[in-house]
Formats: structure tokens, sequence, C-alpha cells
């Protein structure tokens, strides 16, 4: 190993899956695809992880393959504990955080 790797830190590989449940108790699983800093807070994008293990080209999990998938976008807040807490945004950090994303992809 060279010095120049001796000194370089550790990129974290690990995806962030993020659970999220409706208010019938139904589990929805995402990827947190990327964090968008915008106005001294940090913004997920989510994206929906499809959650079919079927082999079953038939099954109904398959039916809807040809369409994007769901991304949502999401606050990060800190719990008592310092657990990431995934909130909904107001519709001013929306707009902030689709404009920063817009920027983003333009450049």
């Amino acid at each position: 190993m060279s010095d120049i790797e001796k000194d370089m830190p550790e990129v974290e590989t690990e995806e962030q899956i993020v659970i999220m449940t409706d208010e019938e108790g139904n589990e929805f699983y995402y990827r947190e695809e990327m964090v968008i800093p915008v106005d001294n807070k940090n913004f997920a994008m989510l994206v929906a992880i499809d959650s079919c293990e079927c082999e079953d080209a038939d099954c109904h999990c398959h039916e809807e393959e040809d369409e994007d998938p769901d991304v949502f976008i999401a606050r990060i807040d800190f719990d008592e504990n310092g657990e990431p807490v995934y909130l909904d945004p107001t519709d001013q950090e929306f707009e902030a955080v689709q404009a920063a994303y817009e920027k983003m992809v333009a450049e």
C-alpha cells in the first residue's frame, strides 16, 4: 500500500436503507440515493426498492417494472439518540431542494 493510500480516508459504501410505514402499518423500503444540503439542513432523495423477491415474471410485482421508481424527498433530523429521522419537508424546503437538485444536474 502506498503512502497516499494510507492517508486517504475510507469511503463508506454501505447503502442506507430507510423503512417508511404508512397509516395502516404497511412497510415500504427506500434506498437513500443522495443527500442534498440546503440552508444548513440535509435532505435525502429516497428511491423505492422493489420488495418482490419472486422469480415468477407473471406475478403482480412485475406489472409496473417499466415505470419510474417512486422517489421522495425527506428532511433528515435526528432523535434524542442521534438516530436519523426522515420527515416531510415544508413546501418551501421542497422547492429549495428541487432547485438545488436541478442546479446539480445542470452542472
